[in-house]
Parts: structure tokens; sequence; C-alpha cells
């Protein structure tokens, strides 16, 4: 397992994998483990789950380093994904015992409720592009309801997948309760089809989707998938262009342009397409590329030079099918895996990125005639993962925000996730849900009882 910085292509730091046998004594302790924690009080568990908050923003300057060294992400940016792992541990920590409280429930019986038990040792199989984010809203919301987790890392995030496993460690949660797996896509089956692991959560692409879930149907064990995204970006008539344009910029560049909720399609009404064309290049054409250690940076690179080539390819098959470039489209030249901020306008039916997710720096640009045509365009995608909608009319928004076929819709913000709303999708973004009460309650049996 080899860990290189995309920034320059040097090689940080090589990690021996774990053999399967080595993988299934690690899962075996893990199993051990949650047979007592499955026991513990929330109080307990809360307390713990505190402590991680509290190392991750002791931690947030070294760990951000680590992240923007294995992955590219710009600085400031991986410090606010510490910063949100703290708050999601808080979350979870403060409203666990609440959302998995006994319902009780109204039948002939003298009483009657749904109590949420934990299922045992989740794996989880999560992406590079938020390595600390992915990780720990699935595992705060799994550790407090009473579940143990092993976790597969993305391969070139290694040193971030240890990192997590010592933070809660330190925070004094069992041994071997958390345990990062340090094995390759090949050996994911064998840990599905291990006696001990109970289900599966994981973040990917569609392919990687289709893989777990079909290994863990043959074993009859539950998944959680949230793959893909090509969220929709609704531009309407009566939209505040300024701010609508800046927050689609901030949309479509976080994370160097590698985010699955990332605004990918911008679908603007013919009305304000030169108005948004025009001040969208302004404000791109200005965006630093550079190291992203550097404070004054806003773009790094991406993550893997294989996702740069593949990005590279979607815009060329997009310009030569009658695509209008209006800015970048290039690699940027010299060490690391950079790519330009690139806007494509004009993009139709039949080419690549208005079909196809970009994970990179790359805006598609769809112009429509009126409402009802971007309605249909938003929904003419295999993916459904979130979406934003512009509109100064917010009676109107939110009616149209419930046409739009997706797990999340914004009207007048960026879509982002929040500890306190479920987050998903549907169509071939996935399935279930992660956050809030629907996520931790995912991965518990819901049992009812009762009593004559």
């Amino acid at each position: 397992m080899r860990s290189v910085n995309p920034c320059t292509g040097e090689l940080i730091q090589k990690y021996p994998f774990h053999s399967n046998e080595e993988a299934s004594a690690i899962i075996l302790k893990t199993g051990d483990a949650w047979m007592k924690w499955k026991s513990t009080d929330f109080q307990l568990r809360s307390r713990l789950m505190k402590r991680s908050a509290n190392i991750l923003r002791a931690e947030k300057e070294a760990l951000a380093q680590l992240m923007t060294l294995e992955m590219g992400k710009i600085i400031a940016e991986a410090k606010a994904e510490i910063e949100k792992c703290a708050w999601v541990c808080e979350f979870y920590a403060e409203h666990a015992e609440a959302f998995l409280a006994d319902e009780l429930v109204e039948t002939n019986a003298s009483k009657s409720f749904v109590s949420f038990e934990p299922i045992g040792t989740v794996l989880a199989v999560m992406p590079w592009n938020f390595p600390f984010w992915q990780v720990f809203r699935f595992a705060a919301p799994a550790l407090m309801a009473g579940n143990a987790a092993v976790l597969k890392h993305a391969s070139n995030v290694p040193g971030c997948a240890l990192a997590i496993e010592d933070i809660f460690v330190k925070a004094g949660f069992p041994e071997h309760l958390f345990r990062t797996l340090m094995i390759s896509a090949s050996q994911v089956e064998s840990v599905i089809m291990n006696q001990h692991v109970k289900a599966v959560t994981l973040t990917g692409s569609e392919a990687a989707g289709m893989s777990v879930a079909s290994i863990a149907g043959r074993a009859l064990k539950k998944t959680v998938l949230e793959l893909g995204g090509s969220d929709p970006y609704i531009v309407l008539e009566d939209a505040d262009i300024d701010t609508c344009v800046s927050t689609a910029v901030n949309s479509r560049m976080i994370n160097n342009g590698q985010s699955c909720i990332a605004a990918k399609r911008f679908i603007v009404v013919e009305s304000r397409l030169d108005e948004f064309e025009n001040k969208k290049t302004k404000i791109m054409s200005t965006l630093k590329a550079g190291d992203p250690f550097l404070a004054t940076t806003q773009i790094g690179p991406l993550a893997r030079g294989d996702l740069r080539d593949e990005l590279h390819e979607q815009v060329k098959s997009s310009l030569q099918s009658g695509a209008r470039l209006l800015l970048g489209g290039k690699f940027i030249p010299g060490p690391g895996y950079f790519y330009e901020p690139t806007i494509i306008s004009d993009v139709k039916v039949g080419m690549s990125i208005y079909h196809e997710e970009t994970f990179g720096p790359v805006s598609a640009i769809i112009p429509v005639k009126n409402t009802e045509e971007a309605i249909i365009v938003a929904n003419n995608s295999d993916f459904g993962l979130g979406g934003s909608l512009w509109t100064n009319d917010l009676i109107r928004g939110e009616k149209l925000a419930r046409q739009i076929e997706s797990g999340a819709v914004f009207v007048n913000g960026m879509t982002v996730s929040d500890p306190r709303l479920p987050f998903g999708g549907i169509k071939r973004s996935g399935y279930g849900r992660e956050l809030s009460h629907f996520g931790i309650r995912e991965f518990t049996n819901i049992k009812s009882i009762w009593i004559a």
C-alpha cells in the first residue's frame, strides 16, 4: 500500500497489507470487544465520543497536514474537515440516547414498543476525498449505537486511516472496538463473508457499490451505499445572480472539485445565461492553483494521475461533440496532478459531461428555456444525491424542490452534509441514509416487543 503526494507525485510511505488471515484475526478481536461494548450505557459512550472530539480539535493541525499531504486538499479545507468531524462526534454524543430511545406503540397489548439494539461489527469501505469526515460520519453513530467497526479505507490514504484508529484508542474506547484493515479491494469479499461482520456501509463509485451490494446480498447482510452524484444547480430567471454565482463557484470547486455533492450540472434559464457565464468565468479565472499547504492557494491537485486523465477525456469528448469551452480544459504544467478550473457551456444530451459524474474542477452549463425544462433536465440523470435551486420566490422554490429527484435539495444555498439532516441518495447514487436519527438507526435491530 502506497501513500503518494499528489502535489508532487513523490512517494510518502509504503505500508504492508494485512493478509486475509491477519484481517480475520482482527475482526475476531473486534467481535470480542463488541460483546462487552453493546451492554455499555449511553453515558460512557457519550463521554468517550466527546473525548474523540477534543482530540480531533487538539490535533487539528497535524491531522489536517496529513490529509493535505496524502490527497491534496487545501489546508484550510482540511482544518475545516477536522472541525466537522469533531462536530459529528459531539452531535451523537449528545443525541444518540434520545434517537435510540424505546418508542411506545398503542396496540391491544398491555405494553408494546420498538427498541433499537446494536447488531455487531460493521464494515466501512470508505473513499479518499474526505478521508476523515466520511469515516467519522459513519463511526460516531455506529459506536454510539453500541456497534463495533472495521475500516477498509482507500488505498491512497493509509496514514489517515491509521490516524483515525489512533484517535479512538486515545479517547479510551475499548481496544479493538474500531480497527483499520490494511487490505486491498480484492480482499473485501472475504471480510464481508466473515461471520462476525454483520453489515456494510460504502461510500464510493457505482462499480464499487454494485460489487459490495452483490457480495453482501449473497451473505444476506445489510448495506448502506452512498455512491456518485451529478448534482443539478438550477438558476431560474428571478435568482439573485451575484450570490448564486459566488456560491456556484464554491460548490463546484470545494475539495478541488472532488465531492459527490458538489454542483456539477449548472442548469441555467436562457434569460440569465450570459450573465451567469460571464460572472462565473470571471471569478474562476482568478482562482490560484498551487501548493495546497499555502494559505493563498485556492485549488490543489487531483488526488491521483489516473483521475486527472479520466476527467480530461470527459472534457475532450464533450468538446468534440459540440460543447463550448469558456475556460480551462487543460493540465496545469509541472509536477503533481493539477487541472485548470474549467467551464464548458452548451452541454447537451449525449455528451459525456451531461450524463457522467465529473470528479474535478469542471463545470458543465446546460441552457434551458424555462423552469419546466429545468426540472426535466435536472431529473434526466441516473444520479440522485443532492441538488440546488435558485429563486427569490421561496414558496415556488419549495414547490419545485419537491419535484427534484434526489436525496437532498437546497433552495438558495450550497448542498452540504449536516449531522442534523439525513444524507444519502436515490437511483444510482445509492440507498440508505447517514446522519440524523435516520442514520444512527440504519445499523440497529429495530425490534418490536409486545407484552400481553
